[in-house]
């Protein structure tokens, strides 16, 4: 199988800088990473791909069973990775890619040697000592939202999930995204998404891990990046400046900064 071609490949940046592999979350792609590019093409090789049923990925290469486990989508960053021969690569996901990396790290070691987590959150519905952010209801209600109205969906959560309501734009161009990706699928992701539970899995992180969280975040409250935090072993925990879930969108600034501080830290 072409994986260049089926998950939308490109490859920029420094040839022989140290590799950084930048995951988009749910609904969206690689160009939600185009802030972010600046600060690390000079010193870094950088790898953007779309997970199989985002962006411009290869649509006829979904599969349900594949991508109904946060699994299938960490098989995706290990065959980019291998595809590429990557060694040793800074893997930075965004949200539910940031558990996607763990994963991936789990499957093949030699290939990922650091994780950046931005927004990550291994479990969205509340538990005991645990607070996700959402109870079993909330979740289930949203997903049933989505399913029976995609679009409609897409325009009322958009705004919610990226925050910073004077700034209209950020909420827009979030569900412009959404609204790109095939219904369908969509489905599929979110569901595989929002009823995850990632939190045994963390403790099998051993490499060097940067958590990245907002100060303010309707999708991932601030209990849930101490929870990472305390749950990876030697890990950084940053609190950005930032509100919403996507700081590399809203406060590309101090995301980018945290970044580069972490991975010039690792040279």
């Amino acid at each position: 199988m072409d994986i260049a071609r089926r998950n939308n490949v490109t490859v920029t940046g420094n040839p022989l800088g140290p590799v950084v592999v930048l995951a988009h979350g749910f609904g969206c792609d690689q160009n939600m990473w185009r802030l972010t590019l600046p600060a690390l093409v000079e010193d870094y090789r950088v790898v953007l791909f779309d997970y199989v049923g985002s962006g411009r990925s290869d649509l006829s290469a979904f599969s349900e069973e594949r991508y109904s486990s946060l699994h299938g989508y960490a098989r995706d960053v290990v065959e980019v990775c291998e595809a590429l021969d990557l060694r040793d690569a800074a893997f930075v996901g965004h949200s539910v890619s940031a558990m996607i990396g763990v994963l991936a790290a789990d499957m093949a070691p030699e290939r990922i040697g650091s994780l950046v987590m931005v927004a990550p959150s291994p479990r969205y519905i509340d538990d005991e000592g645990y607070r996700g952010g959402f109870s079993a209801e909330d979740i289930e209600e949203l997903l049933e939202s989505l399913e029976a109205n995609y679009l409609g969906w897409s325009a009322a959560m958009a705004p919610v999930i990226m925050g910073n309501a004077d700034r209209p734009e950020l909420g827009e161009e979030l569900r412009n995204s959404f609204c790109a990706t095939d219904p369908d699928m969509a489905h599929v992701f979110a569901r595989t998404t929002f009823l995850s539970d990632a939190r045994d899995d963390l403790k099998s992180v051993r490499v060097p891990t940067l958590v990245l969280e907002c100060t303010q975040d309707a999708i991932a409250p601030r209990e849930v990046g101490a929870f990472v935090h305390r749950a990876v072993a030697g890990s950084t925990l940053v609190t950005l400046d930032a509100t919403g879930h996507c700081p590399h969108l809203s406060a590309p600034e101090a995301t980018n900064a945290a970044i580069r501080t972490f991975l010039d830290g690792l040279r």
